[in-house]
């Protein structure tokens, strides 16, 4: 389990290392990662300064309480919103950044999937279908940010529990969507896509948890976003290359010697 953390922590990792290899082609996916982590922090700003307004409006019964009772309790829920905006703010990118910059990720998961060699698809899933995965990412990240914020009302501990759920879980759902052009290029959904990820889940966590805290350094979203579609394209490849046409998938935590790098394009 703890291995196949590291080894989806190492993932994220490789996909920095693709910038040494492809820099040309990973620059490009910069270019909507930017424009959309403007508009995404242009929102959050407007929040910040809006937050004091909402949390006295979501408190009037605190009004006639004693101090510092009424800061305390509109200080928390001023927390809590906050962290279910950044979750649901980090899904939104997320989505958003692959539907726009579809043109330029697939030109990044191709360059890896052609590194890495054997049967590359011809082409990606297309952008309706990049578009149709965003909505259903930003609908199941908004049901994620409303349980972070009801967690975070839990006394004493939500304040803390509340932002760390909301990292583990917006950290597995974007690893879900980022792995999931390499199989739908291949024509893989539902069942069969879930057959060849069960024994790959820790690294899956791992991949998701690390890419989530990148995103929250300032611009380190922007930066990651190639390296996050690069590093994923690996995931989904090592998934692939581990699955036995006759047999069950390898087990959590086992090591996948990817396929040797074929030539550059």
């Amino acid at each position: 389990m703890v291995g196949g953390f590291f080894s989806g922590v190492a993932m994220l990792a490789r996909g920095f290392g693709f910038w040494g290899r492809r820099p040309g082609v990973m620059f490009l996916g910069l270019i909507p990662a930017a424009i959309v982590f403007l508009v995404v922090v242009a929102a959050l700003v407007g929040l910040g300064f809006g937050l004091p307004s909402i949390t006295d409006w979501l408190t009037p019964f605190a009004d006639d309480w004693p101090d510092p009772w009424p800061g305390v309790v509109r200080g928390v829920l001023g927390a809590v919103v906050l962290a279910a905006a950044v979750v649901l703010a980090a899904v939104t990118f997320t989505a958003v950044t692959l539907a726009v910059g579809d043109p330029f990720y697939e030109r990044i998961w191709r360059a890896v999937e052609t590194e890495l060699g054997g049967d590359v698809p011809e082409q990606g899933a297309g952008f309706w279908r990049a578009v149709g995965d965003s909505l259903a990412l930003i609908g199941v990240g908004a049901l994620i940010a409303m349980g972070v914020g009801l967690v975070g009302f839990v006394p004493l501990v939500g304040a803390v529990v509340g932002p760390v759920l909301g990292i583990v879980l917006s950290g597995r759902l974007l690893a879900a969507e980022l792995v999931s052009r390499a199989f739908a290029a291949r024509d893989l959904y539902g069942a069969d896509r879930r057959r060849l990820l069960r024994g790959h889940r820790a690294a899956m966590f791992g991949f998701g948890v690390a890419t989530q805290l990148c995103f929250m350094v300032p611009l380190g979203a922007v930066f990651t976003m190639p390296a996050a579609v690069a590093g994923s394209t690996m995931l989904a490849r090592a998934a692939l290359g581990a699955a036995k046409p006759d047999g069950p998938p390898p087990a959590a935590g086992a090591t996948v010697t990817p396929p040797a790098p074929g030539p550059r394009t």
